[in-house]
């Protein structure tokens, strides 16, 4: 380095916008911090009062395929029997065991032969899941429900 300050201070700054221009021109890297999956679900679901549900469903996550299990209760006002399918998304999932877990939600539907099912679930690991799809049957709810989901 220059004995010079000024000239030093000069030099100084010129690397830095050579680093700079080299970090921006730099291709960016994907992120697999956090990804998403794409989840299918098929459930049946009853109560009176209490309700309670199981089904299976499948995760795609990073190219690869885990079948889980999922099972469930809701509290509230419940009445009825649905079969339903469920497609769409989980987020924020560092590792494929974050997905397992104890998912909560509060909502409510209503269905008379046929409907339309959506569910927004987080689970305690973060993770949440975004679903909706066809349900057949009757049901009436205004409920809290909390499902657990088993990687198998």
């Amino acid at each position: 380095m220059p004995q010079n300050p000024e000239r030093r201070a000069h030099l100084l700054r010129l690397m830095a916008m050579l680093l700079l221009a080299f970090g921006l021109a730099a291709p960016a890297k994907p992120s697999f911090a956090q990804a998403a999956g794409h989840v299918r679900v098929k459930i049946l679901k009853a109560g009176l009062l209490v309700g309670g549900g199981a089904g299976r469903g499948v995760l795609t996550y990073r190219g690869k395929t885990y079948p889980f299990k999922i099972t469930g209760l809701s509290f509230g006002i419940t009445a009825g029997v649905t079969v339903g399918r469920l497609d769409g998304w989980a987020s924020d999932i560092s590792d494929v065991s974050d997905f397992a877990g104890t998912y909560s939600s509060v909502g409510g539907g209503f269905a008379l032969v046929g409907g339309v099912n959506g569910v927004h679930l987080r689970n305690e690991k973060g993770v949440t899941m975004v679903l909706q799809g066809p349900k057949a049957g009757l049901e009436l709810a205004a409920n809290i429900s909390q499902i657990t989901i088993a990687l198998r």
